[in-house]
């Protein structure tokens, strides 16, 4: 048998052999001066590590409270059953406040929404703050302590024909109306003009600073004799941007009828509005000049 044969390597081999021996030396290397224990390289209760982390929760945290549903104040007689949804109240709870308004009822306190929907005190503490009645609920007016403009010393009913068109009166003419003095009688002009014309009497009451029981008095004295003819909208077709053209309806009250018909589907008759919150009685009134309900 050859022994020697086994010893005897090409060049290409004794490459190969010193490569394996070199990679070895490496392995010995880094076996010898590296420490392979289990210590940790990341000490994560450091301060540094738990003020990242605790960074990290605060973003994640914000992020979360971000994608939730933002709450804006509402009226709760009017939430719809998705509306409900998302304010956490089950479907018995919200059938029971449907069944309370459809009884023409109404929600005026938080306390009421309590007793209606017999809800958590938990959840009415969360969305209580949030609940906006009508101003005549939270912020009920005192009652009018001038004494009725019929009573006054020297007063008499006038007809028709006695008294001065309205759409033709002076300054002068309309300061002999004890409350209107220089700068409201400019102002009623100045309306007067805007409106190119007066079209019924009941536009007086929308002149900025002219109190109501004034406008009665100024009333018994002029009237509108030639009205301006108006080209009436549609309420069932009119977008909130033209129903705030009419004078003396701003946009925000505008949106609430607007919105308040396509809950609707359809207004039938113009009684629909008057629970619409921020609608007077002289607005209610006003609106019913420009406005019409076709079939």
């Amino acid at each position: 048998m050859n022994i020697k044969s086994h010893f005897t390597f090409n060049k290409q081999q004794r490459s190969g052999i010193l490569f394996l021996l070199f990679f070895i030396v490496i392995l010995l290397c880094v076996y010898h001066f590296f420490n392979f224990n289990n210590e940790k390289f990341l000490d994560t209760s450091s301060p540094k590590i738990v003020a990242l982390q605790t960074q990290i929760d605060s973003l994640r945290f914000n992020e979360i409270e971000a994608r939730k549903p933002k709450l804006y104040p509402f009226n709760p007689n009017y939430i719809t059953d998705y509306k409900a949804y998302t304010l956490g109240i089950s479907p018995e709870e919200f059938d029971r406040l449907k069944t309370y308004r459809n009884n023409d009822k109404w929600i005026n306190s938080k306390n009421d929404f309590k007793n209606v929907t017999q809800i958590s005190d938990s959840l009415l503490a969360v969305i209580s703050p949030y609940f906006k009645f009508p101003e005549w609920i939270t912020n009920p007016k005192a009652k009018n302590n001038f004494k009725d403009y019929k009573s006054e010393k020297g007063y008499s009913e006038k007809s028709f024909a006695q008294k001065i068109d309205l759409n033709k009166a002076t300054e002068e003419q309309l300061q002999q109306v004890s409350g209107i003095g220089n700068a409201l009688s400019k102002r009623i002009i100045e309306y007067r003009k805007k409106l190119d014309g007066f079209t019924n009497d009941i536009q007086l009451y929308n002149v900025y600073g002219l109190e109501s029981f004034v406008v009665k008095r100024a009333l018994n004295e002029f009237t509108v004799k030639t009205p301006k003819e108006i080209v009436k909208l549609d309420i069932n077709s009119a977008s909130a941007s033209d129903l705030a053209t009419i004078p003396g309806i701003p946009f925000d009250l505008a949106k609430k009828i607007w919105e308040y018909r396509i809950l609707r589907e359809r207004i039938n008759s113009f009684s629909e509005l008057d629970k619409i919150e921020g609608l007077t009685v002289s607005k209610f009134q006003l609106i019913q000049l420009y406005l019409s309900i076709k079939e």
